[in-house]
């Protein structure tokens, strides 16, 4: 049974950095496609970044296109998310997911077959 455990949120000022990270279990040697998520209050989850299995594709939502980087090591099980210049709006809870199915980018949160139980992000102005 494939498991996610994600690590690394916290409080930051606005323009700070901050890397999430993120363990992935009981895959058995196969890299899913792997992608971040998050949910703000009141808002729907969204989509942040995606990576492809080999992680030399990746994608990002607008909003975070140069700001954000994410990466994976399969040789590890991990994949992480540098945040960089950081803004109030980025807080919200983020959760690391895994495409059980798929062999592309999964930009959409129904792609998504494995969750993490979240960790938050708050960037004070």
């Amino acid at each position: 049974q494939v498991r996610v455990v994600e690590s690394g949120g916290g409080l930051v000022q606005a323009g700070d950095a901050l890397r999430l990270s993120c363990v992935v279990s009981g895959s058995t040697g196969y890299s899913y496609p792997m992608g971040w998520l998050r949910q703000a209050p009141g808002k729907e989850r969204e989509f942040v970044a995606a990576i492809s299995r080999t992680g030399i594709s990746t994608d990002y939502t607008d909003s975070v296109k140069g700001r954000f980087t994410i990466s994976r090591d399969n040789a590890k099980n991990t994949v992480d998310l540098q945040m960089n210049s950081l803004k109030p709006e980025d807080t919200a809870v983020y959760y690391c997911a895994v495409d059980l199915w798929g062999d592309g980018l999964p930009i959409a949160s129904n792609q998504y077959d494995v969750w993490g139980q979240g960790t938050q992000v708050t960037v004070s102005s």
